[in-house]
């Protein structure tokens, strides 16, 4: 698959990777300066980027107040190519950064995945949600849904199609997943809960849930730890979306509400959002 997919290439440069860290980001690339970030090398090596990691760099959408911060993964021969890729939107935790799902592995998961024909490419956006205690945090949601999105679909080469669109978070994270996948069904085909810390109450999700058309439902992945403080509400959750027949994957994993427990899970969250992916490509 992924050598299908870059038949049309006619060249590729190796590249240094860049490591993303908790500390140590790459410098910011705004929608002007992202084309020169990418321009290919004069003496490129054909298909060597095929073997190369996935790039990672900052941007940012400036327009908005304040301005809303993301990480995105774009991966091997993205620069050489002229597809357009399925895109992952990734949240972190509460009192988190927007780099914790590189923490975890998420980056170096899909490398593999990518590298081993088991996924065809994809791009990643982790947004940045460092507001969350103060007025700004607040309109987080609206700043992915009403701006994020639009930008990164302007500026990268996405795939717009819901069905080729997911959403997934840790944490209070997976909370904003639940609210602005159900919020918004039209805009994504996927929704992975993990962990999730919910503020809206159990009686919101009911009603909400009751009024997407079972045709419209995104595909649900819901896990959380047996040792961990939000089993309770998860389980809560458990119930509405069976009391509404919502076909979903929900495990109950040993561990508790730690990196830790996401990261010896990540592999299987990222490969359930790309083989929906997959699914969709064969039935189309």
């Amino acid at each position: 698959m992924l050598i299908l997919l870059f038949m049309g290439l006619s060249a590729c440069a190796s590249q240094t990777p860049i490591i993303p860290t908790q500390t140590a980001i790459p410098a910011t690339a705004t929608s002007a300066g992202f084309a020169a970030t990418i321009t290919p090398s004069p003496s490129p090596t054909p298909l060597a980027c095929l073997d190369e990691p996935g790039r990672t760099m900052q941007d940012v959408v400036a327009t908005t107040k304040p301005p809303q911060e993301f990480i995105i993964y774009l991966p091997p021969c993205y620069e050489y190519s002229t597809e357009r890729y399925p895109i992952l939107y990734l949240l972190n935790g509460q009192t988190y950064t927007k780099d914790q799902w590189l923490r975890i592995g998420a980056a170096k998961v899909a490398d593999d995945l990518i590298h081993k024909n088991e996924s065809i490419p994809f791009i990643i956006v982790l947004p940045d949600d460092r507001y969350w205690n103060v007025v700004a945090g607040s309109g987080f949601g609206d700043r992915v849904i009403n701006d994020l999105i639009p930008y990164v679909d302007a500026n990268y080469r996405t795939r717009t199609e819901r069905g080729y669109r997911a959403l997934g978070g840790l944490s209070r994270g997976g909370g904003w997943t639940a609210k602005l996948g159900f919020d918004h069904p039209e805009l994504f085909g996927a929704l992975g809960f993990h962990s999730p810390a919910f503020k809206e109450s159990t009686f919101y999700f009911d009603q909400i849930i009751k009024n997407i058309p079972e045709e419209d439902r995104p595909k649900l992945w819901h896990d959380i730890g047996e040792g961990d403080t939000e089993l309770g509400s998860s389980l809560l959750f458990e119930e509405i979306l069976t009391e509404n027949n919502y076909i979903h994957t929900f495990h109950r994993f040993a561990g508790n509400h730690t990196e830790d427990y996401w990261s010896r899970h990540v592999e299987q969250y990222i490969r359930w959002y790309t083989q929906n992916w997959q699914e969709n490509a064969t039935n189309q």
